[in-house]
């Protein structure tokens, strides 16, 4: 029923600027939760062919990618529309109000958004509280975790530190953003020492908190799709020699290639969806071949259709994550990936 539904509501919501059609439709998902419709138009069910992956057992291969629901307060609707883990996020320890609008853009002939959001959210204390108030969900909750726009990188550790403290009760993992294009300097944070002394820091975190709280949360980093083959490389070791429990390629990309001539390139941002399909899973590829069988990787970027998911289960992930073709095509796209992954 919803997937009939959802090409009239994205006539409407295409009409409208893409933040305010983002938070249109998540407030609409959310009140319809709570009144019980969405649970009368998405029976889920049927979308279950659980896997384990991290020692985790996820209800089906197909994850919502972190940047949808920022702040975790959609859980239980997107739980409804076939997810088997949602990532929420990312956020941040302290709210911060994110970059100047217009900051979201369409390409729609080409499925692909530019964002340069910037971390908006309400801060991690919100985050938590959030995601305990999710119900219903049975899936997996990923919590996708950053530093602060005024935060140096010389400090980031410390706002990484307090995030996973924060989010480590509630979360099923622990993502840790270091490929955002649009927090100045995130990305250098993807040096090899920079990364190993993060996940060392991280690492050591985790496994006091582990005893604590009496549950292993395994710990990714998510990584940018605009690495060489020399980073990818010297990054796989540091993963592997390190204890990276998991790890999420990619990101949106800063390249403009395959968009080059669209009126809307030269927007400041990342970009997802279609166009950097090819790019992503070519980093995606690159990871599975050095990292082998000791980390999984959750394949996120360009998919758009059931040759798309497969292509990234082929190139070396466990699992894969879409936000992009999911504005796009709707709850059919993930119902089409659960049913056949």
């Amino acid at each position: 029923m919803i997937d009939a539904l959802y090409p009239l509501a994205r006539f409407g919501l295409f009409r409208l600027d893409a933040e305010v059609a983002h938070h249109t439709s998540m407030a609409a998902l959310r009140l319809a939760e709570k009144t019980g419709l969405l649970g009368l138009l998405a029976p889920t069910d049927e979308f279950s062919a659980p896997v384990e992956v991290m020692g985790l057992k996820f209800p089906n291969r197909v994850g919502l990618a972190a940047g949808l629901d920022k702040e975790g307060n959609t859980i239980d609707a997107l739980g409804r529309l076939g997810f088997g883990c949602i990532e929420i996020g990312t956020i941040t320890p302290r709210p911060q109000a994110g970059n100047p609008k217009p900051r979201l853009f369409r390409l729609t002939d080409r499925e692909a958004i530019i964002n340069r959001m910037g971390f908006n959210n309400p801060g991690i204390d919100v985050g938590v509280a959030n995601v305990r108030l999710a119900k219903s969900f049975q899936g997996i909750v990923g919590f996708n975790i950053g530093k602060n726009k005024d935060t140096p990188n010389e400090n980031a550790a410390d706002d990484y530190l307090a995030c996973l403290r924060k989010a480590y009760p509630v979360a099923d993992y622990v993502a840790v953003n270091l490929s955002s294009p649009n927090t100045p300097g995130l990305r250098d944070l993807q040096g090899a020492e920079a990364s190993a002394r993060l996940l060392e820091t991280l690492k050591r975190d985790q496994q006091k908190l582990a005893a604590e709280h009496g549950k292993y949360v395994p710990l990714l980093f998510k990584v940018a799709p605009d690495l060489d083959e020399p980073q990818i490389r010297d990054l796989s070791q540091v993963f592997i020699d390190g204890g990276l429990d998991g790890l999420i390629a990619t990101n949106t990309t800063l390249d403009r290639h395959q968009v080059a001539g669209h009126p809307r390139a030269a927007e400041a941002g990342g970009l997802s969806g279609r166009p950097v399909f090819e790019k992503s899973t070519a980093t995606l590829s690159l990871f599975a071949s050095n990292l082998g069988p000791q980390i999984p990787i959750i394949g996120v970027g360009g998919i758009c259709s059931l040759e798309d998911a497969r292509e990234k289960l082929q190139a070396g992930a466990a699992l894969v994550q879409i936000y992009t073709s999911f504005i796009y095509q709707g709850p059919k796209l993930v119902h089409q990936l659960a049913r056949n992954l």
